[in-house]
C-alpha cells in the first residue's frame, strides 16, 4: 500500500495542495464549522477540496512514535475479528483502538488504530496478512504517522 505513495517536498507542488492542509486543519481544530467555511476561507473550491483530502497526508513528529490507522470490512461470524488481532500481534504491531459498526448485510466495518514502532515488517506486509485472512476483505490504510 505504502508503494503508492511519494515524499516530496511541498515547494514543488501547486499550491493548492498546502491549501486543502489548511483546510483539513481548520475543519479539524473545529475554526471551520463545515467544508464551505473552510474552503472559503482557505480560497479553494470545494470541488479542489474533495478532489484532494484523502491523498493529501502530513506527517507528524517522528518522536511521537509511529502509528496506522487502518479500515476493513469483516463478515459477521464468530471468529474473524480475532483472527485479525492475531494477525496484528504476530506481526509485533499494538492495538491502540478498535471501532466496529453494527454488521449490516453481514458485513462489519472496522477501523483499528496501531502503533507500529515495533514491527520488523512494513504495514504494507501487515496489510495483506490480514487481506489474506477468512472473512476479512478491502483492508485500507487510512493513515500513517
Amino acid at each position: 500500500m505504502l508503494e503508492n505513495y511519494l515524499i516530496v517536498h511541498k515547494n514543488i507542488l501547486p499550491d493548492y495542495f498546502d491549501t486543502v492542509l489548511k483546510a483539513k486543519h481548520l475543519l479539524e481544530e473545529g475554526k471551520a464549522k463545515n467544508v464551505m467555511q473552510a474552503t472559503k476561507m482557505v480560497g479553494i473550491s470545494r470541488s479542489t477540496f474533495y478532489k484532494y483530502k484523502d491523498f493529501i497526508l502530513e506527517p507528524s513528529r517522528v518522536s511521537d512514535g509511529r502509528k496506522a490507522v487502518i479500515s476493513m470490512l469483516l463478515s459477521h461470524e464468530t471468529g474473524v475479528l480475532s483472527h485479525v488481532l492475531a494477525r496484528i500481534s504476530d506481526a509485533g504491531a499494538s492495538i491502540l483502538t478498535i471501532t466496529q459498526s453494527f454488521p449490516v448485510h453481514g458485513k462489519a466495518s472496522v477501523t483499528i488504530t496501531l502503533d507500529i514502532s515495533a514491527m520488523p515488517e512494513g504495514i504494507t506486509t501487515l496489510l495483506k496478512s490480514i487481506d489474506e485472512c477468512p472473512g476479512a476483505e478491502n483492508t485500507k490504510l487510512i493513515a500513517i504517522d
